[in-house]
């Protein structure tokens, strides 16, 4: 029979760091690819009005953004304290709307550009005249799909 030794000190064995870089790597590539990139910096503020039926857009890639609201602290220097529109990372006036909508349709591939999108991202308190210049200007523009961006109403009557 064996006999088991008690006595002798036992040295703990070092740890195997072989898959280490690929346990790094597999991390770092889930991140990249879980990670989206702030698109647009916004300029303007907008506290979205809150609406009961809403629907999902299916496929953003296909959608354009129009930002109207008064301008941030910063650019309240600049551009004053006015309601402003917003296309890209610049200030716009509507008579350059439909070369905003132009350009980007023409950035789109062919068979994409009759489903794009312009979804209008205004402030609550935008007044509604700015609103309708921009839907007029999207029209000369022949965008005709028009998407109104709102956050959903909370029932707090339950």
């Amino acid at each position: 029979m064996a006999k088991i030794r008690q006595s002798e000190p036992r040295e703990t064995p070092e740890m195997n760091t072989c898959s280490m870089p690929d346990i790094v790597f597999m991390f770092l590539f889930f991140f990249m690819m879980v990670t989206t990139m702030k698109e647009v910096t916004y300029k303007v503020v907008i506290h979205q009005p809150q609406a009961t039926e809403l629907t999902k857009l299916e496929n953003k890639s296909l959608v354009r953004y129009v930002y109207i609201g008064k301008p941030t602290k910063e650019w309240q220097k600049t551009f004053g304290s006015e309601t402003r529109i917003q296309l890209g990372d610049a200030f716009a006036d509507v008579s350059q709307l439909e070369d905003f909508i132009v350009t980007e349709r023409s950035s789109m591939k062919e068979e994409d550009q009759s489903m794009m999108t312009v979804s209008i991202k205004a402030d609550k308190d935008t007044r509604m005249g700015i609103v309708t210049d921009v839907k007029q200007a999207l029209r000369r523009a022949y965008a005709l799909r028009i998407n109104y961006a709102a956050v959903q109403k909370v029932n707090t009557n339950q």
